[in-house]
């Protein structure tokens, strides 16, 4: 059962986004701005599902050749040798560098697979109108918002290492196109993350639809 009991929405009111002022949304359903700042008003986010999913999956899609594309490339007078996020990590992984290993591991591969899954769990929980574990999933939208914030770790190392290794002719460091794709993973998702609208998670879909049918 939900413990939030009616929302905003179900009484006709909408919470305004910049400013936080409860108003009462035009009857019928209009175009409506905050009186206090002039945001637009909406009960929820417009096409916020929608927009989520074509995001996520456009992270998805961009989350395969980030992994399977090179990230770095090492120039020296022998040759160039190209590593891939996993190859990186596998070459890490020695006795005193597999704490590193272990970071880059999880700051590349299992965060953003992560986020990608948490994000379909939201989105497939509100569409069936789940009313469990609400307040868990509000939990689990605020980690995502808080993780955004430094998942650009792994383009800061590459970027830091590339601009620290230039030691030409005996050895540099290039960029890969692989961290062009992991690069855009990471904003992608953090736009799809912004455009779910965590107030649906609250909404009783049938008491919604009696109160607005």
């Amino acid at each position: 059962m939900n413990s939030a009991g009616a929302s905003a929405l179900s009484q006709g009111c909408a919470g305004c986004e910049v400013c936080g002022l409860v108003v009462r949304l035009p009857v019928p359903a209009g175009a409506a701005s905050c009186p206090r700042c002039g945001e637009r008003l909406h009960g929820r986010r417009p096409a916020s599902i929608e927009r989520t999913w074509a995001l996520t999956i456009a992270a998805l899609l961009l989350y395969i050749p980030a992994n399977l594309l090179p990230v770095m490339t090492t120039n020296t007078p022998l040759g160039a040798v190209s590593d891939t996020i996993m190859q990186g990590v596998v070459e890490l992984w020695s006795p005193t560098s597999w704490p590193l290993a272990i970071v880059v591991f999880v700051a590349s591969v299992t965060i953003p697979l992560g986020k990608l899954i948490a994000l379909a769990y939201l989105l497939l929980t509100v569409q069936r109108g789940s009313v469990r574990s609400n307040e868990q999933r509000v939990r689990l939208y605020r980690l995502l918002k808080f993780i955004g914030r430094w998942s650009m770790l792994d383009v800061f190392v590459d970027t830091f290492v590339v601009a620290l290794i230039q030691l030409q002719p005996l050895m540099w460091v290039e960029p890969g196109a692989g961290v062009i794709y992991f690069a855009a993973v990471v904003v992608v998702t953090m736009v799809a993350v912004n455009s779910f609208d965590p107030r649906l998670i609250w909404d009783l879909p049938q008491q919604e639809k009696q109160a607005h049918g």
